[in-house]
């Protein structure tokens, strides 16, 4: 077989439906457009949520939009019953805590929170502490210290 001899498959090559070039060409008169309106002229394009003129269902609803501050501290939290499975005595970084599997990332900071008990005495480093956390932690004679 030569380079020249070689054809494609039966029906995998189509021809592109050529709109809008005369009734005999199977698609001609209103080239698929329908007849009239807006949606028939050339440039046509409304915006997203556009609903022709009525009142967008989005400022109808002022209490849905919300917002969204951009200077707001997302912290993580970990809870003090989580705190049981380090050994007594040990210092519990956020460091820690990460390679335990308690928090995500190190790129937020890390709040404890008094959720439980805590049965031993641990020094707990994180960035912020509820009232209840600290005072528990406290109170299991560990020590509380904010980075």
């Amino acid at each position: 077989m030569m380079e020249h001899q070689i054809t494609p498959s039966p029906g995998a090559r189509k021809n592109r439906k050529r709109v809008g070039r005369g009734d005999a060409a199977g698609q001609g008169s209103y080239g698929g457009r329908g007849m009239k309106g807006q949606k028939s002229r050339s440039g046509y394009r409304i915006r997203p949520g556009f609903e022709g003129g009525q009142l967008p269902l989005i400022k109808g609803l002022p209490m849905k939009r919300g917002f969204n501050n951009k200077f707001k501290t997302h912290f993580h939290m970990v809870k003090l019953e989580d705190l049981e499975a380090f050994d007594a005595g040990s210092r519990v970084t956020p460091e820690e805590m990460y390679h335990q599997g308690m928090v995500p990332n190190l790129n937020s900071p890390v709040k404890i929170l008094g959720n439980g008990e805590l049965g031993k005495s641990l020094t707990v480093v994180a960035n912020r502490f509820t009232g209840s956390a600290r005072s528990k932690i406290e109170a299991a004679g560990g020590a509380v210290e904010e980075v």
